[in-house]
């Protein structure tokens, strides 16, 4: 038996990996979270499945089902948005597994980012403009920051920032980036990405907290500052040039 920690990416079911597909389709018991992961995720489950929304259940009630499925000989699809990597808390889970003796695997997902960039129509990073993607969040309301990542601080490295969780605080974000990025940066907000009520705002940094205050958007959304959103005036790169492929 194994729990399968699976990245149920950014909504879409059609963005499902084929890996996750057949995971989900084949595991006798699912846990998703019923706030993020849309519920024609779930008709993939074989018949009969158990499927238990873990959005109201504290960390020890999840791994109990997990435990109490190894028990029963059963196979277990723990859903993730996005991609487990980033900001899915599989690894507090994995670590009560592992003093359970329960195994477990992980099966990538897109991640909520990549999916924002292509609503957007844009590369994050774009030669001699940004080469570098920072993805953070803020401490409102969470586990806190470590005190070297700051949001200010990541700021002043400049790049692309991406930021998960944390549109209910826009105005601290602006006000925390605008230092390092200037207030005419270009910025979005893409909320719901790949689903039918996906919503994209864009603009600068300074019109952003009015922008989401009007659309009413307050939550599973993600937040893009940079030059790459706008650039235009940037060189081929190298990767594609005469002089490189004549070498």
């Amino acid at each position: 038996m194994t729990v399968h920690f699976v990245g149920a990416g950014p909504g879409a079911v059609d963005l499902l990996t084929l890996r996750a597909r057949d995971i989900i389709a084949a595991a006798p018991v699912c846990l998703y979270a019923g706030s993020l992961v849309p519920p024609e995720m779930l008709d993939l489950c074989p018949p009969g499945a158990r499927t238990v929304d873990t959005a109201l259940m504290t960390l020890d009630e999840i791994v109990e089902e997990m435990v109490r499925a190894h028990r029963h000989g059963l196979d277990v699809a723990r859903l993730a948005s996005g991609d487990p990597s980033v900001f899915s808390a599989m690894a507090e889970q994995m670590r009560r597994l592992d003093a359970e003796g329960v195994p477990y695997d992980v099966c990538p997902g897109v991640p909520a980012y990549a999916a924002a960039a292509a609503a957007l129509g844009r590369e994050l990073t774009v030669p001699t403009v940004a080469q570098t993607v920072t993805l953070t969040r803020i401490a409102a309301r969470a586990t806190p920051m470590p005190d070297h990542e700051k949001l200010a601080e990541l700021g002043k490295a400049g790049g692309t920032v991406v930021l998960h969780l944390a549109v209910h605080r826009i105005r601290e974000v602006v006000d925390a980036l605008v230092p390092s990025y200037g207030a005419d940066c270009p910025a979005a907000v893409v909320a719901h990405v790949s689903r039918a009520h996906e919503a994209v705002l864009r603009g600068t940094l300074e019109q952003m907290p009015k922008a989401v205050d009007e659309s009413g958007i307050q939550r599973t959304a993600v937040i893009i500052v940079g030059e790459a959103l706008a650039a235009t005036a940037f060189p081929d790169s190298h990767l594609y040039s005469a002089d490189r492929c004549r070498t």
